[in-house]
């Protein structure tokens, strides 16, 4: 079992991250409250990812890897809500079905 975060793995999951963001697009017609929480959603997760990085450059990589990872499961919860269009990546994303 590994107890360290090293640069490798978390620039693995930082690189996961950056996938995601880059390919979801908010399915919510614009005038809902479904585009509201996407928007919001969406804003949660680009400012955990952007702590990460942020802590990475400091050579925080515990605070980064959690940071990434609350970014990573704000984009979850939104594609498995329906927020999010994710193309049906599974392999990205964690869907319902």
């Amino acid at each position: 079992m590994e107890d360290r975060i090293s640069e490798e793995r978390l620039d693995k999951y930082l690189e996961i991250t950056r996938k995601a963001l880059a390919k979801l697009r908010i399915s919510c017609p614009p005038r809902s409250f479904g585009k509201r929480m996407a928007d919001d959603f969406l804003h949660m997760a680009v400012s955990y990812f952007e702590d990460a990085e942020h802590f990475k450059q400091k050579g925080k990589f515990v605070d980064a890897f959690a940071s990434v990872n609350y970014a990573h499961g704000w984009l979850d919860c939104g594609a498995r809500l329906g927020l999010f269009d994710v193309g049906e990546d599974d392999e990205i994303f964690t869907l319902y079905e």
